[in-house]
């Protein structure tokens, strides 16, 4: 008559290669259960991406969709691109210019010396009318000019940002102008909207349009984006 081993007290013999549970290695999970690990599950750096223009740690990176993480164009560089763009279309004020004076000249040696004429005469009456004809030409190379001197402002900067993304300062220094919520862009519309705004600050006196160029020292955000930026839904990146 066997009484079990002394150390068991419920008298049943033990088998030596049972595992007991609570002690040893975890026990297997049954199959098709998954085995759950220890403690709260860990997240892996950069598994879960940040979403579409969240500023990352406001350190001048920000993530858009379509093209990762960028960095922020500064506004020294944006400074620097926007004298390079003033460079440019000064050669083209200047080369209209050129065209422009050298109309005004012409029509001012059209103009006939009246002095010495009968004014009672068909000559003076005649003389007369060519010199408003000229000063009328005058004029009209004048504001030509001018005209011609807004287009080419308005078709470089709004057809350049709307179909390369960039100006040639911007492109000289490496900056490009992208849709914030596509990373593409901006577009005949975002260009254009981006564009008019500061024109129109410029029509009291200037003023207006340097509050815009300013305006980005304002963005509380960290993305650097003026107020044009906002309207059009555009950000400055740097390559």
């Amino acid at each position: 008559m066997s009484f079990g081993e002394p150390n068991n007290p419920y008298g049943q013999p033990q088998d030596p290669n049972q595992q007991q549970p609570g002690y040893g290695y975890p026990q297997q999970a049954p199959q098709g259960v998954p085995q759950q690990g220890y403690g709260y599950p860990q997240q892996q750096p950069g598994a879960y991406p940040q979403a579409p223009g969240t500023l990352q740690a406001n350190n001048g990176y920000i993530s858009v969709h379509g093209l990762g993480t960028v960095q922020v164009a500064s506004m020294g560089l944006r400074f620097a691109a926007r004298l390079i763009d003033g460079v440019a279309i000064g050669i083209v004020y200047w080369v209209l210019s050129a065209i422009g004076l050298a109309g005004v000249v012409g029509a001012s040696n059209s103009i006939d010396d009246c002095t010495g004429l009968d004014p009672m005469s068909s000559a003076y009456q005649t003389c007369i009318n060519d010199q408003a004809e000229a000063v009328g030409g005058i004029f009209a190379a004048f504001f030509g000019v001018l005209f011609l001197l807004f287009i080419a402002t308005m078709l470089y900067e709004w057809l350049m940002i709307a179909f390369v993304g960039a100006t040639l300062g911007k492109m000289a220094l490496g900056l490009r102008v992208i849709k914030e919520n596509t990373g593409s862009k901006p577009g005949l519309g975002g260009g254009f909207i981006r564009w008019i705004i500061p024109m129109a600050g410029a029509i009291v006196c200037g003023i207006g349009q340097l509050l815009v160029y300013l305006s980005p020292f304002f963005d509380s955000t960290g993305k650097t984006q003026g107020w044009h930026d906002r309207a059009a839904g555009t950000i400055v990146i740097k390559k």
